[in-house]
């Protein structure tokens, strides 16, 4: 084994200057004896909308909660059906059960993984209320169709851009193309805290007051609340860390695609499957480089051995996770879901990566026999 290991993260590998402004951030909420929905979270409600070209941003405790706390705001509940992907995380598809919405779950597109529209198409039924969009690995695609079919359809779009930051289509980020759309800033996300936290992000006010009144119990005047919301706030703390680490994200986000173009220009081994190249360069932030390969236990086993860690995301189907094994789906069956999720595998693909670590995921690839 190789005696420096390269793993799927490396904090401790950022700038200095980083992390000291971070400890800054820290240090100035203690000293402000103000921890909750104040002027940390504040302004980095208004950065973080303003980055994705929205008008409104309401701070959350995660991703999952802004996910359902979205639909809550959309007024989506029992009886209502959300048609989503198989292939992603259980999250997606919790935030629908927990608002008390059904998830229909459709099908992916073969190599991007991204959901299918025509899988989408045979979901639909006279109960469909959304469409919960993820763009799965930091991937945006035909979001110009996604945006006019659910017009055409009188049905929500709503994005999961939990894997997205400043992913961009056609002059446009994610989370400014659907109604109301949902970020995480778990730690290993392109923009990461120092814990959970997440964003919901709209530039309907409406949508922006309920959200904003769901988070904190269902109150916005203080002793009273009119719905039963959730205590789901961005915290101080975790905010002032955000505003730091944002200003390093374009920075990031380029050596995340530099990464990726050296994978896909320099592994070459025939038994590997590479994801394919976005339409346009900045419609897609490489939260993750997926692989496909018919042997992955064996190839990941391959890389441990020479010293470098890999993943899979997700191994596991939501359809054939136990509480959702029930749900409804496409009737022609999800096959694409469950043909990458059986073959895919996550390599390192993270800003503190330096060239020789790259020729040497690079290499082992190419080196490895079935």
């Amino acid at each position: 084994m190789s005696s420096s290991w390269i793993s799927m993260n490396h904090f401790l590998a950022e700038p200095k200057a980083l992390r000291f402004a971070m400890r800054k951030a820290a240090a100035r909420v203690i000293d402000s004896c103000r921890y909750v929905l104040d002027r940390e979270c504040e302004k980095f409600e208004q950065r973080w909308c303003q980055t994705c070209g929205s008008r409104f941003g309401i701070g959350t405790g995660n991703g999952l909660d802004a996910l359902e706390i979205a639909l809550r705001a959309l007024r989506i509940g029992p009886g209502d059906e959300v048609i989503t992907t198989s292939m992603t995380a259980f999250a997606t598809v919790l935030a629908i059960l927990r608002a008390g919405a059904i998830p229909v779950l459709a099908d992916i597109e073969p190599g991007t993984a991204v959901l299918a529209p025509e899988s989408v198409q045979r979901c639909l039924t006279s109960r469909t209320r959304a469409v919960l969009l993820v763009h799965l690995y930091g991937r945006l695609a035909r979001m110009d169709f996604w945006r006019d079919w659910c017009s055409s359809h009188n049905i929500a779009l709503i994005e999961d851009c939990a894997q997205a930051h400043l992913a961009c289509w056609q002059g446009s980020r994610a989370g400014s193309f659907g109604v109301i759309s949902a970020f995480s800033f778990y730690p290993t996300k392109n923009l990461g805290a120092l814990g959970d936290a997440g964003m919901i992000v709209t530039s309907d006010p409406e949508l922006a007051r309920r959200a904003a009144m769901l988070r904190n119990y269902g109150s916005e005047q203080r002793g009273q609340h009119p719905e039963a919301g959730v205590n789901s706030r961005l915290d101080e703390i975790q905010a002032a860390i955000l505003l730091e680490r944002l200003p390093w994200l374009e920075d990031f986000t380029r050596r995340r695609r530099a990464v990726a173009s050296a994978y896909g220009q320099g592994i070459r081994n025939p038994q590997v499957q590479l994801p394919p190249q976005p339409e346009e360069e900045s419609a897609h932030v490489h939260h993750l480089y997926v692989i496909c390969c018919d042997s992955r236990l064996a190839l990941a086993e391959h890389l441990r051995r020479h010293g470098i860690e890999s993943a899979m995301h997700y191994p596991l189907p939501i359809h054939f996770q136990r509480p959702c094994a029930d749900l409804p789906r496409d009737p022609q069956g999800l096959v694409y879901a469950e043909q990458h999720a059986s073959s895919c595998l996550s390599l390192p693909c993270h800003p503190q990566m330096n060239q020789m670590e790259i020729a040497r995921v690079i290499d082992t690839v190419n080196d490895f026999a079935r």
